[in-house]
């Protein structure tokens, strides 16, 4: 019998998860086990300061290569679990190798969607923005003057084009609902953010799919789009979204839906497996929900770590997520779903906006676009259950402290 934890998925979650048991002061033997071939580190930079060549690589990693030893860390890179003996305590590498644990925990993450082959998902030059391969491959191509698609309105998406426009390229968003930020917003915020993109020269359309990718000599080189125009492009971005990477887990015989099923302290439904970040489906206000985001993987990560060490504490997150395109910051506190009804408040700048979230009359979510004032105060309303006054919100005059008071 060991003891040992295994961490399978070296991202976000898996590295704080070890470093929280360290400062805890827990000894047991650590393995983290990751499929890339460098050392854990930081994605959102990837996609914006690292592509935009504004940060080194070596900047962007959470420890430096000494840490893990002199912390009793032992890290496999490029490898990743296959099997999952359950009943052994074993997990099956592809390297031929097995663990034993006495902990699992699974920090998997999630995997972009594609384009399928059918549509020329498979075609040269068509990427996604995930980890240090994908930012190196696009950072090749984005060179002044070429003209890529990027296909979905979501943050990813708008993300990218905020980077591909400052690198000099030409621009064309697709978005096959009706605007863009559909799932994720509200119009009042897709108004703004679409308005700064079109500002920077982005084309941006709404209400259009794709019907296919053209390729030449295996190459993309155009798209047909379901309005029936056809545009001429030198390479393709998708952003339509992520999957949870939740297979390993289905094949031990967790309990699966739209990712691992865990309790309120990141257990499965095995007691001896935890799982932590985008793969892990949690508890939340009497359902279910999956928090893609930075915050929740460490802040999960970190809540299972204590409990591993023997802690007692449920997970209660306080979502909140950021996106940064152009000089616009957007910082989002709660989670908007199914709002019915949203208040716009200009900020007292140039530029700055806030729309706040409500369902059923109570106060769930705030975006804050270049506003942080408005953005602090709609976090600490959530986490002490303070309902704001609607009137005070309408009021671009009132200042927002009077609904802390």
């Amino acid at each position: 019998m060991t003891d040992r934890l295994v961490i399978i998925g070296a991202g976000q979650a898996g590295f704080a998860m070890a470093a929280k048991l360290r400062a805890l002061k827990d000894t047991r033997p650590i393995t983290i086990v990751g499929a890339e071939d460098v050392l854990p580190y930081q994605r959102p930079p990837l996609t914006k300061k690292y592509l935009l060549g504004e940060m080194t690589f070596d900047r962007l990693l959470f420890r430096p290569e000494h840490w893990y030893p002199d912390n009793d860390v032992e890290i496999r890179l490029a490898t990743w679990a296959e099997q999952i003996y359950r009943d052994q305590k074993q997990v099956a590498l592809q390297d031929g190798s097995i663990l034993d644990y006495g902990t699992l925990a699974l920090t998997t993450g999630s995997t972009p969607r594609r384009l399928p082959a059918a549509v020329g998902g498979d075609l040269d030059g068509v990427y996604v923005a995930r980890d240090k391969r994908d930012a190196d491959l696009l950072a090749d191509e984005m060179r002044p003057g070429r003209r890529v698609l990027i296909i979905g309105g979501g943050y990813i998406g708008l993300e990218a084009a905020a980077v591909a426009r400052h690198r000099g390229l030409e621009v064309t968003v697709i978005e096959m609902a009706e605007r863009i930020l559909q799932r994720v917003a509200a119009k009042e915020t897709a108004d703004i953010v679409r308005a700064i993109h079109q500002s920077h020269d982005v084309a941006i359309r709404e209400h259009t799919g794709l019907k296919r990718l053209v390729g030449k000599d295996g190459r993309v080189c155009g798209a047909e789009l379901s309005d029936g125009s056809v545009i001429d492009i030198d390479f393709a971005i998708v952003g339509i979204g992520v999957v949870p990477n939740d297979q390993l887990a289905q094949d031990a015989g967790l309990d699966i839906a739209n990712g691992i099923i865990v309790d309120e302290f990141a257990r499965t439904s095995d007691p001896s497996i935890y799982a932590a970040g985008d793969c892990a489906m949690l508890p939340w206000h009497g359902g279910r929900i999956r928090l893609e985001s930075v915050q929740n993987a460490v802040d999960q990560a970190e809540a299972a770590a204590a409990i591993i060490a023997g802690g007692d504490a449920p997970y209660d997150p306080n979502p909140w997520f950021w996106s940064d395109q152009y000089d616009m910051k957007l910082q989002i506190a709660g989670f908007n779903l199914g709002y019915d009804e949203t208040i716009l408040r200009p900020g007292v700048r140039e530029g700055a906006h806030s729309i706040w979230y409500f369902r059923k009359g109570e106060f769930i979510a705030v975006d804050a676009i270049n506003d942080a004032k408005a953005y602090v105060t709609g976090k600490k309303l959530l986490e002490s259950g303070v309902k704001p006054d609607k009137a005070v919100l309408a009021d671009a005059s009132a200042d927002l402290k009077q609904l802390l008071s």
